[in-house]
């Protein structure tokens, strides 16, 4: 067995530090720290089961009123990425879908959080498509037009030429 020397102690020393050691994590052991390992389980178990109070910075809020937040990434601890989530409004679940500017920094696709402008520009932009929708579709029916037929499906919906026929003509099985 190898032993270790300190620099500045005798080989006696060694051993009564080494003794003392032993005596200390006996004496720790038996006493009520490590005695009651059960009540440590559980109580670990309970807490494990309660909710957790996690504090974030809040990033900003979307015009559905979800509330978007960020505990930024600490290298010092091994935590290379920030956690981002949101909470949604009372009576909404998780379901309804995000605006994209805050999808895209929820999933890392974007360092910053995006602004107030950048939302008012991209929600103005979205109500002006459906205007410009809601008119085309309003020209198209004063016009009289009516929407494309679907495409007959089954084993017509091919093109059909009469210079090319189908398989074998003499076959006399074909009927």
């Amino acid at each position: 067995m190898c032993e270790i020397g300190i620099p500045g102690k005798s080989l006696s020393q060694l051993t009564l530090i080494k003794k003392k050691y032993r005596v200390s994590v006996v004496n720790k052991m038996s006493n009520g720290e490590y005695r009651h390992v059960w009540r440590i389980v559980i109580r670990n178990l309970l807490n494990s089961l309660k909710p957790r109070q996690i504090q974030g910075n809040q990033m900003g809020r979307d015009y559905i009123g979800n509330i978007y937040y960020e505990i930024p990434a600490d290298p010092s601890r091994g935590k290379r990425k920030p956690s981002r989530w949101y909470d949604p409004p009372k009576g909404l679940d998780f379901q309804d879908p995000l605006p994209a500017e805050w999808e895209s920094w929820l999933r890392m696709r974007r360092k910053e959080p995006p602004t107030e402008e950048e939302i008012a520009k991209n929600l103005a932009i979205a109500q002006m498509k459906k205007e410009n929708a809601a008119k085309i579709e309003t020209q198209r029916l004063a016009d009289g037009g009516s929407l494309p037929a679907p495409p007959k499906r089954g084993p017509q919906s091919f093109p059909t030429y009469p210079d090319f026929h189908g398989g074998d003509p003499t076959n006399q099985y074909k009927k």
